[in-house]
């Protein structure tokens, strides 16, 4: 079964991970801090915090963001449901906003609309979290422009995106993750990710006070800085000084983040050039009008994380048969051994979000989007044979 992506482990990396268990740390030791600079090398960020997931990630960088009991928060209603789900880990509540169904990045007429209306209600959003879809990155300096009239802070969702770049209105290069329009940006190691640490995340920021207090939720809200300290009982001395969690992130972990990090740049070129060669394949099939990639601005060039295609709708087709023509897709890759996947189901639709009156709205959008998105696989580990078999499977499907 060819699945929709997958980790490329390779010797130096077990190497790395099998030295750090024979060394004096596990966890809490330097590999800790030199993954981090790495990461700041990566994304151009100046600190960058590890903690043990993407959602983690997203969990502290609302806090340290401000946001409380009762604030609002608004995020795509295209995503992982962490990023709405950080709001209300910190005791806000989210507004779902919909999306283009053409990139599956966040609306900024939605947005504007849905800032629009908490405003007419007395509400001042407290953060916006932009999510950076499929290995593009969103468009952060129009939602930095929103977020500012409102004195919002702004998340970079950038969990799909490390290793991209795009060019800002100032035609600077801008790197995924380095927080040049935004207050932070998280990121994630899930083994189908850019790079993997088996689980694991980071916030980074250029904010060095929101970056001290990232160190300190990472570990419980314990600090063992002296000029921060009540007062002193002895070298071993701590103080909680205010509720923090334990996501920390191990050296072992640390170990193998940095070794894959080394490799982003030849991953990120293998993703791209395996989607180059899927978006040549496919368009010199009769069903091109009717299957299409996810668009990719030119200013914003994909490190695609996933490789999404569309149904795209007929003329007055309903949304209902792109959801069937999709679903046969689906079950006739499988049939023959590959396995897409679905990303993702609208948050709004999510029997949580509908029982908590979280849902409201309408998102014509993000409900497009779905009826007929499907990610087929994309991995480094792909082989230009495994692109051509997919397309040719695709095509049988189709025309059968």
């Amino acid at each position: 079964m060819l699945p929709y992506g997958r980790q490329l482990i390779e010797d130096d990396d077990i190497d790395a991970v099998v030295k750090q268990l024979r060394s004096d740390w596990l966890t809490q030791g330097p590999a800790v801090a030199k993954f981090e600079e790495a990461l700041c090398e990566l994304t151009g960020a100046r600190y960058a915090v590890a903690v043990s997931s993407g959602t983690a990630a997203l969990h502290l960088a609302a806090l340290a963001a401000g946001v409380r009991a009762g604030d609002s928060g608004l995020t795509s209603d295209v995503t992982f449901v962490a990023s709405a789900n950080c709001i209300r880990y910190a005791g806000g509540v989210p507004t779902l906003v919909d999306v283009d169904p053409t990139t599956g990045h966040v609306s900024l007429p939605a947005l504007r609309a849905a800032v629009d209306r908490l405003r007419e209600k007395g509400i001042r959003p407290r953060v916006i979290v932009p999510v950076d879809f499929s290995g593009s990155v969103a468009d952060l300096e129009g939602v930095r422009a929103i977020a500012s009239e409102v004195g919002a802070k702004v998340i970079e969702d950038a969990a799909h995106s490390l290793g991209a770049t795009y060019v800002d209105q100032r035609g600077a290069t801008v790197k995924a993750g380095s927080c040049t329009h935004t207050d932070f940006a998280i990121l994630s190691f899930h083994p189908v990710k850019h790079i993997t640490t088996g689980e694991g995340g980071a916030i980074t920021t250029n904010d060095e006070g929101a970056y001290k207090l990232l160190l300190e939720l990472r570990t419980h809200g314990i600090t063992k800085d002296p000029a921060k300290l009540k007062q002193v009982d002895g070298p071993w001395y701590y103080e909680q000084q205010s509720l923090g969690y334990h996501y920390r992130l191990t050296d072992v972990q640390c170990a193998l983040g940095l070794s894959q990090a080394r490799k982003l740049e030849r991953f990120v070129e293998r993703r791209r050039a395996l989607a180059a060669r899927y978006d040549a394949a496919f368009s010199g099939q009769s069903f091109a009008r009717k299957l299409q990639s996810l668009s990719v601005p030119a200013r914003n060039p994909s490190a695609y994380h996933l490789k999404v295609i569309r149904h795209v709708p007929g003329t007055g087709e309903s949304v209902e048969s792109v959801a069937r023509r999709r679903r046969a897709l689906y079950d006739g890759l499988r049939e023959k051994g590959i396995a897409p996947q679905v990303h993702y189901i609208p948050v709004h639709r999510q029997p949580d979000f509908v029982e908590s009156g979280l849902s409201s709205g309408s998102f014509p959008g993000a409900d497009a989007y779905y009826a007929g998105c499907l990610s087929l696989p994309m991995f480094p580990g792909m082989a230009d044979s495994d692109v051509d078999r997919v397309v040719d499977v695709v095509g049988g499907l189709l025309a059968s």
